[in-house]
């Protein structure tokens, strides 16, 4: 007998990275540098898409995204008024993130204008681009028995690193420490003076 195999294609995992503007990509692009880092494979786009200048563009993307079949988690980088993540949430049945780039600038005012939506228009709010990165990492995972093996590795990675600091410590007299931290605190000092320097 004839055995026939059907082939079925897997959905794609990827995070999709909407910028509001062009100027946001050095700040969206730390996700994909953490994700590379830390050995975390999955795929990210970045696609510049302004609720504000152009939102028949935007809902085509959001569009074409959910009619993919693909197992998608959006990240959000907007920047002054975030209008791109409500109407993200709004329109697609993804995980959507918002983190964004001026968060330093505008603080508290920002989570209101990014995260604080209607009921049932759903926006996490992650403040740096490399836990945007994780949470999303973790979201996909729940599918994928690999990418948590990932996950996991660099969580135990961090673990460790924690211990080896703690080894580090115990082993040090209060003397050896104190002098260690104005070492460091005298190098950065220098190092931000070297900066301005270099600025006049």
């Amino acid at each position: 007998m004839t055995k026939i195999i059907a082939l079925i294609e897997m959905p794609s995992q990827k995070i999709v990275l909407l910028m509001g503007s062009s100027s946001d990509l050095s700040f969206a692009h730390r996700v994909e540098d953490f994700l590379k880092e830390n050995s975390i494979p999955i795929k990210c786009e970045y696609r510049v898409s302004s609720a504000h200048r152009n939102p028949e563009k935007l809902l085509q993307d959001l569009k074409s995204y959910e009619q993919s079949g693909d197992d998608i988690v959006f990240i959000t980088v907007a920047g002054l008024s975030d209008a791109l993540s409500g109407v993200a949430a709004g329109y697609t049945t993804k995980p959507v993130i918002a983190c964004p780039p001026d968060f330093k600038t505008y603080q508290w005012g920002k989570f209101f204008s990014s995260a604080v939506m209607p009921k049932g228009v759903p926006v996490a709010f992650v403040v740096e681009p490399e836990n945007a990165a994780l949470v999303a990492a973790r979201m996909l995972a729940l599918s994928d028995s690999s990418l948590k093996k990932a996950i996991e590795k660099h969580r135990d990675t961090a673990r460790e690193a924690v211990m080896k600091a703690d080894r580090e410590v115990k082993g040090k007299k209060a003397h050896e420490l104190e002098r260690e931290h104005l070492e460091r605190v005298e190098h950065e000092l220098h190092g931000e003076h070297v900066e301005s320097e270099a600025d006049e």
